[in-house]
Formats: C-alpha cells, sequence, structure tokens
C-alpha cells in the first residue's frame, strides 16, 4: 500500500516513525461524459473569466472569497506562518474508553505503519498499551493543509487512525425526532424484537454489492456487444398503514427469506397475536345456566308456566296475555261471552301460546 503521509507519533517523550496508509478502498465504478452524438471526451478546461482564455496550472493560487463576492488572495507564504505543531506529527494527547467516540464524529480510516526497524519497539509498546487498557488514543495530526483529528485504536496486530469531526462539527438532531405524543405498546415491541431474533446476526464478509455486480455485468455486456441482462423486478410490498400488521408480515417475510424457522427461533422468535377488542353492542349480556333459553320450546313452556296479572284488548302480542284466565274479565260483559271467554282461556292454557293467539284470530 502506498503512504500518503510521512511522520510520527508522539507518545509522551517517545517518538514512534510511522507511514499513513489508506485503509479502505472504494470500488464503485466511475463514467466519464461524453459527447452522445460522436462519443467523444468531455473535459473541462481552467479559463480565467476576465481574459477569458485558458490558464496553467502555474498561473493558478488561492484566494477566499468574502462575503460581498471580493477576492482575498491568500498565498501559500500566508499558510506557511500559520501555528501548526503537528505537520509532521501525530500527537497523542488523551486515553480514553471507546466507547466515549460517538460515531457520527468519524471519518476516513488509516493505517499507521511502522517505519522502520527502530519504530518496531515502540510501536509494538503503543499497541500493546492500548490493547491491555482497553482504551483508544485521541490525537492531533495535520493532513492537506488543515490540523484535524484522529483516534488510534488497534486492529489485529496494527494500529489504526480514524480521522475525527471536531465536536462543533456534529450537529444538534434538533426538530429531527417525531414530536412527543407517540405511544408504543409492549405487544409492538414484542413484535419488533421476534424480527429482530429472526433476522438475527449475519457475516459481515457474506455482504456485497448486488448493484455494481448487476453493473459490472452490463458493461461486460456492451463491451461484448451483446444486450445488457435484464433486471428482474422486485416486488413491491402493498402500502401496509396497520403497525401490526407490517411487523408480522415483515417476521414472515424473514422467515421465510431464511428457509423457515430454524430449530429453536420459535421459542427466540415467537409472534403472539394481539387479543382483539370486542365490540360492544349495547344490549345486556345473556344469562347462562337454564335461567333464560334462547329455545322456542322453552319459550312454550315459560309462555304455559306465565302467571298473568293484567288483561289487555290485543289478542296475540305476548303469550301471558293470550294465557289470561277468564276470572279476570271486565265486569261489565254478560254472561255469556264470559262463559265463552273462559272456555277459550281453558284451552289456550292447555295449548302453545302461539295456536292460542291463532284461534283468536280466527274467532
Amino acid at each position: 500500500m502506498r503512504s500518503i503521509w510521512n511522520g510520527a507519533i508522539s507518545f509522551g517523550l517517545v517518538s514512534i516513525p510511522i507511514k499513513l496508509v489508506n485503509a479502505t478502498e472504494s470500488h464503485s465504478v466511475s463514467f466519464r461524459q461524453i459527447h452522445t452524438e460522436d462519443g467523444g471526451r468531455i473535459r473541462y478546461r481552467k479559463v480565467c473569466e476576465l481574459e477569458d482564455r485558458e490558464v496553467t496550472q502555474a498561473e493558478i493560487g488561492k484566494a477566499y472569497e468574502d462575503a460581498d463576492g471580493s477576492m482575498i488572495p491568500i498565498t501559500d507564504e500566508d499558510l506557511s506562518h500559520l501555528p501548526i505543531p503537528t505537520a509532521r506529527t501525530i500527537e497523542i494527547v488523551a486515553f480514553v474508553p471507546e466507547e466515549r467516540i460517538d460515531p457520527l464524529q468519524m471519518g476516513s480510516a488509516y493505517y499507521l505503519a511502522a517505519s522502520g526497524a527502530p519504530a518496531a519497539k515502540p510501536y509494538t509498546l503503543l499497541r500493546e498499551a492500548l490493547k491491555r487498557s482497553n482504551r483508544v488514543a485521541i490525537a492531533k495530526f495535520a493532513l492537506r493543509g488543515r490540523e484535524r483529528l484522529g483516534m488510534l485504536r488497534v486492529v489485529g496486530d496494527a494500529i489504526a487512525m480514524h480521522s475525527l469531526l471536531w465536536p462543533d462539527e456534529v450537529r444538534a438532531p434538533e426538530g429531527v425526532a417525531p414530536d412527543a405524543g407517540v405511544t408504543v405498546r409492549d405487544q409492538e415491541l414484542d413484535l419488533a424484537d421476534a424480527l429482530m431474533d429472526t433476522l438475527g446476526e449475519i457475516d459481515l464478509d457474506d455482504l456485497h454489492d448486488e448493484y455494481q455486480e448487476a453493473l459490472e455485468e452490463v458493461i461486460a455486456a456492451k463491451s461484448a456487444g451483446e444486450a445488457p441482462p435484464e433486471a428482474r423486478e422486485e416486488e413491491r410490498p402493498g402500502k401496509v398503514l396497520d403497525l401490526m400488521a407490517a411487523l408480522e408480515s415483515s417476521v414472515r417475510a424473514a422467515r421465510e427469506s431464511r428457509g423457515g424457522e430454524e430449530p429453536g427461533a420459535a421459542e427466540e422468535a415467537e409472534v403472539r397475536p394481539l387479543p382483539r377488542a370486542q365490540k360492544s353492542s349495547g344490549r345486556a349480556p345473556k344469562e347462562t345456566g337454564g335461567k333464560k333459553s334462547t329455545s322456542a320450546a322453552a319459550k312454550k313452556t315459560a309462555a304455559k308456566k306465565a302467571a298473568p296479572k293484567k288483561s289487555t284488548a290485543a289478542a296475540g302480542k305476548s303469550t301471558a296475555k293470550s294465557a289470561q284466565p277468564a276470572k279476570k274479565a271486565t265486569a261489565g260483559s254478560t254472561a255469556k261471552k264470559t262463559a265463552g271467554r273462559s272456555a277459550a282461556a281453558k284451552s289456550t292454557a292447555k295449548t302453545p301460546a302461539k295456536k292460542a293467539a291463532s284461534r283468536k284470530r280466527s274467532a
């Protein structure tokens, strides 16, 4: 790996010569801009807007644009007088637990390689000290014309350094979180836990960039004069407005994608259905245990045993009214009508209420 910076680590009075190399690399496919009519490359030329001509790199300098648009030239000599004590030194200023570092601050990663045989012993000393203390080193260093903050930690048998943003460069998350008043139920948390358990863990080495692989296939096909492969259309899930339904569907989909439930998965990722709230019909609950019966036979039996108290003129409205005895008849009725009603009432008591009502209607 090619070094991008040479210097030393300042560890108290100990100096460790090192080389700085990039710890990461980008595999993204880059494109060039072309003229679509003839395929010619599109190039950008540096032109002075006052003279309207292209200028060389030797003619180009730096300037700071003021708020009113005016340019303030800044020369390399002006910058050389700036106090940058870490121009060639990674100066360790503190050792802190790694959890003290906010991941939002972390930027580019580098490896620190020992430069020469004399650096092997102090390099190993710093590495082992970091291991035994379970801490990371906070350091200052200068790179590409500005002073930066860094974090040194052990990766395998090497020391790595992450560039850090200064604390005032990290924005506060104001206005990002949803407004207060959202309530999450325990059942929803249970389903979320079940989904996390179903997805489980994964070896990060198994992850790969599927988009880049597909893009490379397209480039290879075009280069060979073949038609590019058609990408399969991903099934778009329907819009689910119910959070519980969405969680349950996610758990099922995760289990299916992993080939069904694994041994012990039912205990770890059990989905417990929520009890549905019963809708109130506004009616009093029916009594059980033989107090009331909904069958027709029970209704007829109740009609026979019912003790009538009042007499009404409307025939057939209720069983109790139909089975009323003749002794409650009106005092002003004639003896003949009274005898006829008494006979009808007696016969009604021996028959179901429904038949009594039909006889009276027929009379």
